[in-house]
């Protein structure tokens, strides 16, 4: 079994309209938000054998601050070109391409994106994945390469103003 975690970039800032999109940094909101999903997903025992984020300067930073929660080294983020408003097309892909020896993986990517991408997957009506929001995602299946939309089996859908159960 795979499993795979797709998680929106935290709340970015719009503060400079200088700044081309793919360079906009986390603002306050968003600096908070994913060290606490991050810790949620520490609560959980979640560490995936592998981190991959879009290149934008959001996601990085939403990968490495919930990456220092969970304990997995920073250094060892892998950036993915594809992440970067990829269509389902490109996303599968990427999860097709990923290394078998990773049982879980952990993207960090963008709306609209994640979210239809999600719902595909699983078959699923999430309306909107917020920003710092982790979709979990089971895959009854060896290779990464036999992923493919409909086969994916929702675990669970967390996001910072979501009230404990």
């Amino acid at each position: 079994m795979k499993k795979l975690y797709l998680v929106r970039h935290a709340k970015s800032s719009w503060e400079d309209s200088s700044l081309d999109d793919i360079d906009r940094p986390l603002n306050e909101r968003g600096k908070n938000n994913a060290p606490e999903m991050g810790e949620r997903l520490k609560k959980l025992g979640i560490l995936p054998d592998l981190l991959i984020s879009s290149p934008a300067k959001r996601a990085r930073s939403t990968a490495k601050r919930i990456a220092e929660k969970i304990g997995y080294p920073k250094n060892e983020i892998l950036i993915n070109e594809g992440l970067y408003h990829g269509s389902d097309d490109m996303l599968i892909e990427v999860v097709q391409q990923l290394p078998d020896t990773a049982e879980s993986v952990m993207l960090f990517g963008h709306n609209p994106g994640f979210t239809y991408f999600a719902n595909r997957l699983c078959h699923i009506n999430i309306y909107n994945i917020p920003t710092a929001g982790i979709v979990a995602i089971d895959f009854q299946i060896d290779k990464w390469q036999d992923a493919a939309l409909g086969k994916g089996e929702l675990v669970f859908f967390d996001y910072p103003k979501k009230k404990p159960t």
